[in-house]
């Protein structure tokens, strides 16, 4: 109780800050990069180099109404055939400007609904990556898979294509919270995509989970837990559930009188964060957790955990380059995304050119507040010695800036000759901490809640 008086007073339960998957956010992106930036970018990538490669499948049979990302629904394969033609000529474009002997760190299938593609084109388009960047030792290649939107042919096709890690969205177990989400999903349609993903020896599984949910109680989430424990993930994603009507319309579904409160949401995050430690999984960040040989905990415990748009990785490629609509590169020189509607990607891509609608070129002060967000982020701490040797700043500044965050949280900050950190009480306002470090104006941008 003392603990939730003193989140009271610093304000967890009204704030609303940016989940920090990038510095700066999105929507402070602007159309100064575009195609011809992008190209440059690729084409600076230094020969022989790792890189990371996402590709967004935008479309989906049924659209959940919780869901914020960029997707449309579709009932017939169509569309899904056509846009694939679009990707596979995209990856020949990077193909073309690539330098030689570039390899995959890490390759992502997301979307949307990435298992609505056909089996032929699925190992088509997997083979058109390959061609174009092999993947590197120890690559990893995950996918996301809708459990109602999967079969043995296309799960066959994604194995055989190379497919190592795959991930599922859970949500909720929940049939009436499922209901009100437009997430009809039972236990054991999930099962059964999970031992279909088991039996091909697909190594690596992920599962998202939400809290925040309408009519989510404690005991409901913890049963559902307890049933995702049962499919024994090897990493699982607890995020907030995201209202943000504003950005998504589809989420004026949602009965908004039936969400929890702030507060109760911390509880709903505290029942399920207990759960999944007394389980045996470590703690990853602010919403992640992994089983011990994971390679995310291997990560955190070297000091080597990093946080891209997907959420925590253990990716450490300098280079993640975004493929398909809406899709976000990130270059050691800036930010580039792809154009956001569907129609305008593809006629950019017909047309012979990249589809960068929109993006941030880094300032040497980005650089450094990227680096002080995301060690917040990922490690609760910030170590003065890293920041005086990679960034220009001195020492004086940085302990100024360590200063100004910390007269913000009273006693949640902790300031020492080796830098700055967030004690165990202190973790839930991490994002909230990571603001304080932030340049950017974020008045007049909408985000989720900071619990």
């Amino acid at each position: 109780m003392k603990q939730e008086s003193q989140l009271t007073r610093l304000g967890l339960f009204d704030a609303r800050v940016p989940r920090y998957t990038s510095y700066p956010t999105a929507p402070h992106f602007s159309p100064a990069v575009g195609p011809t930036q992008f190209e440059d970018w690729i084409r600076a990538i230094p020969a022989g180099s790792s890189i990371s490669l996402y590709m967004h499948v935008p479309f989906c049979r049924r659209l959940c109404w919780f869901c914020a990302c960029r997707t449309q629904g579709t009932q017939s394969d169509d569309p899904v055939i056509a846009y694939a033609e679009v990707l596979l000529a995209e990856l020949q474009m990077l193909k073309d400007r690539l330098a030689p002997g570039v390899t995959l760190s890490r390759l992502h299938w997301g979307g949307g609904t990435p298992t609505l593609l056909p089996p032929d084109i699925m190992r088509r388009v997997a083979g058109a990556v390959f061609d174009a960047v092999p993947m590197g030792p120890g690559a990893e290649f995950s996918v996301e898979i809708d459990p109602s939107e999967i079969d043995e042919a296309r799960m066959d096709a994604l194995a055989e294509s190379g497919m190592n890690r795959a991930s599922i969205g859970v949500q909720d177990f929940d049939p009436e919270i499922q209901k009100v989400i437009g997430r009809d999903q039972s236990y054991e349609l999930t099962k059964h995509a999970v031992e279909m993903i088991r039996d091909r020896g697909v190594a690596s599984l992920n599962a998202d989970i939400l809290y925040g949910l309408p009519h989510q109680t404690n005991q409901k989430i913890a049963e559902s837990v307890q049933k995702l424990l049962s499919l024994s993930p090897d990493r699982v994603a607890l995020y907030g559930y995201a209202h943000v009507p504003w950005m998504a319309r589809r989420q004026t579904l949602i009965p908004t009188e039936h969400l929890p409160s702030p507060q109760e949401r911390l509880g709903l995050f505290e029942t399920a964060r207990k759960l999944f430690v007394q389980d045996g999984y470590d703690e990853i960040g602010i919403d992640h957790f992994a089983r011990p040989t994971d390679g995310l905990s291997s990560a955190q415990k070297l000091g080597q955990l990093r946080r891209n748009f997907q959420g925590y990785t253990d990716d450490l490629a300098p280079v993640l380059v975004g493929m398909g609509a809406s899709s976000i590169s990130r270059f050691p020189q800036g930010f580039a995304q792809n154009a956001a509607a569907t129609p305008a990607y593809i006629s950019a891509i017909r047309d012979g050119r990249f589809s960068t609608a929109r993006g941030h070129t880094f300032s040497t002060e980005d650089k450094l507040r990227s680096r002080l967000i995301e060690a917040l982020m990922c490690d609760f701490r910030i170590d003065s010695a890293e920041m005086l040797r990679d960034f220009d700043v001195t020492p004086d500044r940085l302990m100024q800036m360590f200063n100004d965050a910390a007269h913000q949280f009273e006693d949640t900050v902790t300031i020492t000759p080796e830098g700055l950190s967030v004690p165990e009480k202190g973790r839930p306002l991490t994002r909230m901490i990571a603001r304080a470090f932030d340049a950017y104006d974020l008045s007049k941008t909408g985000h989720s809640s900071a619990i």
